[in-house]
């Protein structure tokens, strides 16, 4: 079993997701088990404008605790997360960031490529 905490810059109210990851795929959008379509097969929205195939960073998360937990970023996720808004040490494309076991928790920026930082 896997354990996915969501909490949001904006304050919204955070979600706790508890699943099992040998059930994957859970949608179609992002890779089968990231935290995209965990969050997705439970109505929990995360921008994603290029429907979850690593062309974009509005999937883009601050991963706050449990990294271990998540596959290996390649490096085609790193030359794109460059490019997020809020770039932090633990940044990871949601589309991308596929849990395994453990618990992991998240950061959901208040600002994406899509909404500039004012």
């Amino acid at each position: 079993m896997a354990i996915l905490r969501i909490r949001y810059e904006t304050g919204e109210p955070e979600h706790v997701i508890e699943f099992d990851p040998s059930q994957a795929p859970f949608q179609h959008d992002g890779q089968p088990g990231s935290i995209l379509d965990v969050m997705l097969a439970r109505g929990i929205p995360l921008e994603h404008a290029c429907g979850g195939n690593c062309a974009c960073t509005t999937c883009h998360v601050i991963v706050k605790s449990g990294m271990a937990h998540l596959s290996e970023n390649t490096e085609e996720e790193d030359d794109l997360l460059d490019k997020a808004p809020g770039l932090t040490p633990t940044s990871r494309l949601g589309c991308q960031a596929v849990i395994s076991e453990g618990e992991v928790a998240i950061l959901i920026p208040r600002y994406t490529i899509n909404q500039p930082v004012r």
